[in-house]
């Protein structure tokens, strides 16, 4: 009996133990097109604890606006996301990003052309690696695209440089420059003619 409930309490100790090396928190890093409108889109999720546009998957340190604007960096305007798993998961948030970008068009995103708008998904590590290359086969499998080729990359995250404050939470910051920004590019009009009703949702 005695050795019962100690084997027990091992295990049970061992299960908190288990719990606690389990992240509160965990980051994903997406490309898709625009930062103002990528970071907007991601703070509408719940479980998503924050969203920070900035510049990855190039070469130049700390690059500015206008370098990056240029096309020359390397870097793609980017989000980095901070999320809690135990409310949204990683999954979740690839199935989120999917139907919010148009992934059949290369080095653009609606109305922004150049290698910066392209779009990625920036893995952590290799379980992201796997479920990232696993939902873009569902995409492709699913017909939805109709055989369109998929040029989202899917590469290891890199340094991630935070863009200029005056781009964080720019839809808050100005709401209607944001918003009449949003609808000329044609972003949400082109993500219904891809998605339909499973386009995402946006602020």
């Amino acid at each position: 009996m005695k050795h019962a409930l100690a084997a027990a309490l091992l295990a049970a100790l061992a299960g908190a133990a288990g719990a606690a090396d389990k992240p509160a928190t965990e980051i994903a890093t997406f490309a898709g097109g625009c930062f103002w409108c990528t970071e907007s889109d991601f703070e509408s999720v719940p479980g998503v604890i924050s969203a920070t546009s900035g510049y990855t998957g190039g070469t130049t340190v700390n690059p500015t606006y206008e370098e990056n604007s240029s096309g020359t960096t390397g870097h793609a305007e980017s989000v980095e996301v901070v999320f809690d798993p135990a409310k949204v998961s990683y999954a979740q948030l690839l199935e989120f990003y999917w139907h919010h970008v148009d992934p059949t068009v290369k080095d653009q995103q609606f109305c922004d052309h150049g290698n910066q708008y392209r779009t990625a998904i920036f893995y952590h590590g290799e379980e992201q690696h796997r479920l990232a290359e696993e939902s873009k086969a569902k995409i492709e499998k699913s017909g939805v695209l109709k055989g369109a080729t998929i040029y989202t990359q899917i590469v290891p995250a890199g340094p991630f440089y935070k863009a200029e404050e005056y781009h964080q939470d720019y839809y808050k910051k100005n709401p209607v420059r944001y918003k009449f920004y949003r609808y000329n590019c044609g972003r949400d009009q082109r993500l219904r003619e891809i998605w339909g009703a499973a386009a995402g949702k946006h602020e």
